[in-house]
C-alpha cells in the first residue's frame, strides 16, 4: 500500500469510534435533562437529515477541495457539535451539526482511496476500511457505555472540572478530543495530486444529474432489488440500534452503559457474518442470500419477547465474586446471531449494488443514490418509532411491528426478484 493509506485507515477508525461513542453520550445527555422518550429518535433524525438534503451536493463538495481537507473540515465540524452540547445547546440541535459533518465525510473517505491507489488494490483497501469501521463500532459503543457508567460519575464528582458536571459531559469531552485527533490524522494524509472542476457553482445541474441517476438505478431489474433490500436493512438497523437500548432497559433491566455492550456484541456478529459472506458467497450467487432477510425479521420478532422473566430467579453463572444472570448470558448469543445475519446479508447485496451501479453510472453517483435512499429510510423509520413511543406502545410490540414489517418487505423483494428473473437473466446482469 502507498504512503498515507494507513493514515487514512487510522483516521477512519478514530472518527468512526467517536461517532459510535457520541450516540451513547448524547442519549445520556437527553436522559440527564429528562427529555421525553420520543426525543431520542429525533436525535438520529436531526443527524440523518443532512445525508438526505445534501445527497446531490456532497460528492461535488468532496471534489472541490482536496479530500484530506474535506475530511479535516468534517471532523472539525463534529468536534464543534460536541462542544455545543458541552456548552448547553440542546443535544438534538448539536447532533445535527455533527450530522452535517458526517454527510460531507462519507464521499471523501471512499473517494480518496481511488485517488491514492491503483484499481487492483481497491478491493483490499475497502476490506481494510470496512474492517476498521466494524472494529471502531464495537470499541466506540463500549467506550461510550464506559464513559457514562457509575464509575465515571464518581470520577466527575471528585474532579470538579469546569463545565463538566456529569458523566455525560465527561463522555462528550472525550468524544470531542477523539474527533480532534481524527482531524489531526487527516492533516497527515499526503496530497494525492488529484484535482477536479468545482461543480458547486452548478447546483441545478447537480440536482438534475442526481435525479437521472436515481431513476436509472430504480429502473434496472437487478439494481432495484439490491437497492430495495439495502435501503430497508439500513433503515431497520439504525432504528434497531436505538430499540436495542430501549429493549435492554425494559426487558433486561440494564442501565444505558450496560445496554451499550449489547450493541457492541451485535457489531461483533456483523463482523462475523460479513467475513462469512465474503468467504462463501461469490458475486454471481449474491441473490441467493435473499431468504436470510426473512430469517432476520423472524429473529427480530423473537428478540422482542426475550426477557428476564423467561428464567427462574437466581439462575446464572458465578465466577469468583462475579455473578452473571442467565437472561444476560443468553442475550449475548441472540445479539451475535442478529448481527451475523445482518452482516451475511448486507455484504453480497452491497456488492451487487456497487457493481451494477458502477456499470450503469459511476461508483460515486451510485453511492450518492444509495446513501440518499438508505438515509431517507432511516428518517421514515425513526419517525414511525417516535410516533409509536408517543403513543406509549410497549417496546416489545414496537420491535414486533418493525420485525413484521421487515419480514413482509423482504418477502416482497424476493417475489419481485423472482418476477424479474422470468424477464431477464439476472446472473448475466451480475456478470456484465
Amino acid at each position: 500500500m502507498k504512503k498515507g493509506f494507513y493514515t487514512i485507515i487510522a483516521a477512519q477508525f478514530v472518527s468512526s469510534l467517536a461517532d459510535n461513542a457520541l450516540l451513547i453520550a448524547a442519549i445520556a445527555l437527553l436522559t440527564e435533562i429528562r427529555s421525553a422518550a420520543w426525543i431520542t429518535p429525533l436525535l438520529q433524525i436531526f443527524f440523518t437529515i443532512s445525508y438526505v438534503l445534501l445527497a446531490p451536493f456532497v460528492g461535488a463538495f468532496a471534489d472541490a477541495l482536496q479530500k484530506r481537507h474535506v475530511m479535516f473540515i468534517s471532523n472539525a465540524l463534529k468536534a464543534c457539535g460536541c462542544l455545543l452540547m458541552i456548552g448547553g445547546v440542546h443535544p438534538m440541535i448539536a447532533y445535527g451539526v455533527v450530522g452535517f459533518g458526517a454527510a460531507a465525510y462519507s464521499p471523501a473517505k471512499y473517494g480518496i482511496l481511488t485517488e491514492l491507489l491503483p484499481a487492483d488494490r481497491l478491493v483490499a483497501a475497502n476490506a481494510w476500511l470496512e474492517s476498521a469501521t466494524v472494529l471502531s463500532t464495537i470499541v466506540g459503543t463500549m467506550l461510550g457505555g464506559a464513559l457514562i457508567s457509575t464509575y465515571a460519575s464518581r470520577f466527575v464528582q471528585h474532579a470538579h472540572w469546569p463545565l463538566i458536571h456529569s458523566a455525560a459531559d465527561l463522555a462528550m469531552l472525550a468524544v470531542m478530543i477523539t474527533y480532534a485527533i481524527a482531524a489531526a490524522l487527516n492533516v497527515g494524509i499526503p496530497d494525492t495530486g488529484a484535482r477536479y472542476p468545482n461543480r458547486l457553482t452548478e447546483p441545478g445541474e447537480l440536482v438534475g444529474e442526481f435525479v437521472r441517476c436515481f431513476n436509472v438505478l430504480w429502473a434496472d431489474r437487478l439494481a432495484q432489488i439490491a437497492l430495495w433490500v439495502t435501503t430497508l436493512l439500513w433503515g431497520g438497523a439504525v432504528t434497531l440500534q436505538l430499540l436495542v437500548l430501549k429493549w435492554a432497559d425494559a426487558n433486561l433491566g440494564l442501565s444505558l452503559s450496560k445496554a451499550a455492550v449489547m450493541q457492541g456484541v451485535a457489531g461483533l456478529g456483523i463482523a462475523v457474518g460479513a467475513a462469512a459472506a465474503a468467504a462463501w458467497i461469490p458475486l454471481r450467487a449474491s441473490l441467493k442470500v435473499l431468504p436470510v432477510g426473512l430469517i432476520m425479521g423472524a429473529v427480530t420478532v423473537a428478540m422482542a419477547f426475550y426477557n428476564k422473566n423467561l428464567f427462574p430467579p437466581g439462575a446464572g453463572l458465578r465466577v469468583g465474586e462475579l455473578f452473571a444472570p442467565a437472561y444476560i448470558i443468553f442475550a449475548y448469543p441472540l445479539m451475535v446471531l442478529l448481527g451475523a445475519l445482518s452482516g451475511f446479508f448486507i455484504v453480497p447485496m452491497n456488492a451487487i449494488l456497487q457493481h451494477r451501479g458502477a456499470t450503469l453510472l459511476t461508483a460515486g453517483h451510485s453511492i450518492a443514490v444509495q446513501n440518499f435512499n438508505q438515509n431517507l429510510a432511516v428518517l421514515l423509520m425513526l419517525g414511525a418509532y417516535a410516533i409509536l413511543l408517543t403513543a406509549k406502545m410497549p417496546v416489545q410490540w414496537i420491535i414486533t411491528v418493525f420485525g413484521v414489517f421487515i419480514t413482509g418487505m423482504m418477502w416482497l423483494a424476493q417475489r419481485r426478484s423472482a418476477a424479474n428473473a422470468h424477464k431477464v437473466d439476472m446472473r448475466a446482469l451480475i456478470e456484465e
